[in-house]
């Protein structure tokens, strides 16, 4: 399985390329084919000096679109219309969107678009062949890159065709020690988007390092 991620060189995809290359084919796009490569140099040598194997190549955001059985968006809510009207090809596709729109005032706000989330807006962006799912939402940048942790977290993950659905939850329960939780119908994103500045909250107000969703 191929994973492709669109936004690849940044904080989370970052993260993102080291948790999941040695697990699976990782595409990393980027609008810059260099800055991608630079991130699989980065991983690789992160990786190695830990004893790990990994696949990883560096490509364009379409390319990673094109390559990937499932592509992840780990872009900022900010560039997520100007990043996906630029591209094309992602019918029939896993499209994964851990995508929270928020922003840092005196302290992080919810601040949804007029479908109520950013998954339901990109819903509206992309072909509907594209099978889209919620996921990931609740995990910050910086756990993502701490990859000598273990991510000890619950991922809900909600989407409109179970069979995608659970094929995303079986890719998150094989990273660290992840556990998905079937969060119904793509709609619930207007619910589970909202947790990840509510964490911020309370990780900033009350000096916690490692504050993450748990359900039990």
């Amino acid at each position: 399985m191929k994973i492709g991620i669109v936004g690849g060189t940044g904080d989370i995809g970052e993260g993102m390329t080291m948790r999941l290359s040695p697990l699976f084919d990782v595409v990393v796009g980027s609008r810059e084919q260099e800055k991608a490569e630079a991130t699989c140099t980065m991983a690789r040598d992160t990786l190695k000096s830990r004893g790990q194997e990994c696949s990883l190549t560096g490509v364009t955001n379409q390319d990673a679109v094109d390559k990937g059985d499932i592509v992840i968006l780990a872009i900022p809510f900010k560039h997520v219309v100007p990043t996906l009207s630029g591209l094309h090809g992602f019918e029939d596709k896993i499209v994964i969107s851990p995508v929270n729109p928020m922003e840092k005032q005196d302290h992080f706000v919810f601040v949804p678009p007029p479908e109520g989330s950013a998954a339901l807006m990109i819903q509206k962006l992309l072909p509907k062949e594209a099978r889209l799912c919620c996921a990931f939402n609740t995990i910050a940048a910086n756990r993502w890159k701490a990859i000598d942790e273990e991510l000890a977290y619950s991922v809900p993950v909600c989407g409109d065709d179970d069979d995608t659905k659970h094929q995303v939850m079986e890719l998150v329960n094989k990273i660290s020690e992840l556990q998905a939780f079937n969060a119904g119908p793509l709609s619930v994103s207007t619910m589970i988007e909202p947790l990840t500045p509510l964490v911020l909250n309370i990780a900033r107000y009350n000096k916690m390092h490692d504050v993450g969703i748990q359900f039990r």
